[in-house]
């Protein structure tokens, strides 16, 4: 009997790692659920990125939907998403955009918005990644969308593409505009 558990239970348990492994494959890995969602957003006061910028706070995404878009100069994403929040700042005037730069040195984020055009309202700088932290990021870049009450009603880990602009951004914003 003891032979059986000592050759057995490594058989079971490889069984079930492949049952686990086997039922994640092609699990949209962008759909990662946030638990802020449909909550306050988090606490916080940031810094502007200098240059006499003014950064803004929790009480700042108030009264208004605001998108919230987390990027670093260094993230090659971010590069690639720029152009939609571009576009979606010129496009969507009841929305405020605000930027979150995390861990970035203040004249490496402002030689990037230089480069690329700035399409936030506000920047805030989260130098060690504290405040992005606070609002569940995985990793840049990643946008939320708040509703006028402050609370998180979106969440988009990883860049914006067109088709998740067009597909899910947008509807989001204005589902968080309506209610």
């Amino acid at each position: 009997m003891r032979r059986a558990v000592i050759f057995g239970l490594p058989i079971v348990l490889l069984a079930g790692l492949f049952f686990l492994f086997a039922t994640q494959i092609g699990r949209d890995t962008k759909l990662v659920p946030s638990v802020l969602i449909n909550k306050p957003v988090p606490d916080f006061t940031l810094t502007g990125i200098g240059d006499g910028d003014p950064g803004f706070s929790s009480a700042d995404l108030l009264g208004h939907v605001s998108v919230v878009n987390v990027f670093a100069s260094w993230c090659v994403p971010c590069r690639d998403e720029h152009p939609l929040l571009t576009r979606l700042a010129a496009e969507e005037q009841d929305i405020v955009l605000y930027g979150i730069d995390q861990k970035d040195p203040a004249d490496q984020a402002r030689a990037f918005l230089a480069d690329m055009g700035n399409p936030y309202a506000v920047i805030g700088a989260d130098r060690n990644g504290r405040v992005s932290i606070d609002w569940g990021v995985y990793g840049v870049p990643e946008t939320f969308v708040v509703n006028a009450a402050g609370i998180i009603t979106y969440k988009h880990v990883g860049p914006i593409t067109e088709e998740s602009y067009e597909s899910s951004l947008l509807p989001a914003i204005r589902d968080a505009a309506a209610g």
